[in-house]
Protein backbone atom coordinates (compact mmCIF):
# COMPACT_ATOMS: atom_id res chain seq x y z
CA UNK A 1 0.00 0.00 0.00
CA UNK A 2 1.28 3.36 -0.83
CA UNK A 3 2.11 6.05 1.60
CA UNK A 4 1.78 9.39 2.03
CA UNK A 5 5.21 11.41 2.33
CA UNK A 6 3.39 14.52 3.75
CA UNK A 7 2.51 13.21 6.85
CA UNK A 8 6.46 12.10 7.83
CA UNK A 9 7.63 15.20 6.95
CA UNK A 10 5.89 17.35 8.79
CA UNK A 11 4.42 15.19 11.91
CA UNK A 12 7.68 15.69 13.30
CA UNK A 13 7.90 19.76 12.71
CA UNK A 14 6.87 22.70 14.78
CA UNK A 15 4.51 25.10 12.55
CA UNK A 16 7.21 27.91 14.01
CA UNK A 17 9.57 26.39 12.66
CA UNK A 18 8.62 26.29 9.07
CA UNK A 19 9.65 28.36 6.45
CA UNK A 20 6.79 30.36 4.81
CA UNK A 21 7.07 28.45 1.88
CA UNK A 22 6.66 24.98 3.45
CA UNK A 23 3.75 26.35 5.44
CA UNK A 24 1.98 26.93 1.89
CA UNK A 25 2.78 23.84 0.84
CA UNK A 26 1.19 21.96 3.95
CA UNK A 27 -1.78 23.82 3.36
CA UNK A 28 -1.82 23.12 -0.26
CA UNK A 29 -1.47 19.34 0.33
CA UNK A 30 -4.24 19.31 3.53
CA UNK A 31 -6.77 21.13 0.87
CA UNK A 32 -5.70 19.04 -1.70
CA UNK A 33 -5.91 15.72 0.58
CA UNK A 34 -9.50 16.56 2.47
CA UNK A 35 -10.97 17.42 -1.51
CA UNK A 36 -8.65 13.94 -2.83
CA UNK A 37 -8.45 11.59 -0.17
CA UNK A 38 -6.11 9.91 -2.39
CA UNK A 39 -3.85 12.67 -3.29
CA UNK A 40 -0.42 12.12 -2.89
CA UNK A 41 -0.92 8.52 -3.56
CA UNK A 42 0.83 6.76 -6.56
CA UNK A 43 -0.31 3.50 -8.63
CA UNK A 44 1.41 0.62 -9.16
CA UNK A 45 3.14 0.48 -12.25
CA UNK A 46 0.77 -2.86 -13.26
CA UNK A 47 -2.18 -0.41 -12.80
CA UNK A 48 -0.78 2.60 -14.45
CA UNK A 49 0.10 0.22 -17.01
CA UNK A 50 -3.55 -0.87 -17.83
CA UNK A 51 -4.66 2.52 -17.48
CA UNK A 52 -2.23 3.53 -20.39
CA UNK A 53 -3.84 1.14 -23.11
CA UNK A 54 -7.02 1.41 -21.93
CA UNK A 55 -7.02 5.29 -23.14
CA UNK A 56 -5.34 3.17 -26.82
CA UNK A 57 -8.39 1.51 -27.18
CA UNK A 58 -11.49 2.72 -29.23
CA UNK A 59 -13.59 0.90 -26.83
CA UNK A 60 -15.87 2.40 -24.60
CA UNK A 61 -17.52 1.52 -21.57
CA UNK A 62 -21.31 3.55 -21.33
CA UNK A 63 -21.34 5.64 -17.75
CA UNK A 64 -24.73 4.21 -17.24
CA UNK A 65 -23.39 0.30 -17.55
CA UNK A 66 -20.33 1.06 -15.11
CA UNK A 67 -22.60 2.58 -12.48
CA UNK A 68 -25.43 -0.27 -12.58
CA UNK A 69 -22.65 -2.99 -12.07
CA UNK A 70 -21.68 -1.01 -8.86
CA UNK A 71 -25.55 -0.93 -7.71
CA UNK A 72 -25.66 2.77 -8.32
CA UNK A 73 -28.61 5.01 -9.51
CA UNK A 74 -27.75 6.79 -12.82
Amino acid sequence: MATKTLKKKTTDKKVSNMTVKELKKLIKDTVLEVIDPDYGLELRPEVEKELQESMKSKERIPVEDVAKELGLKW
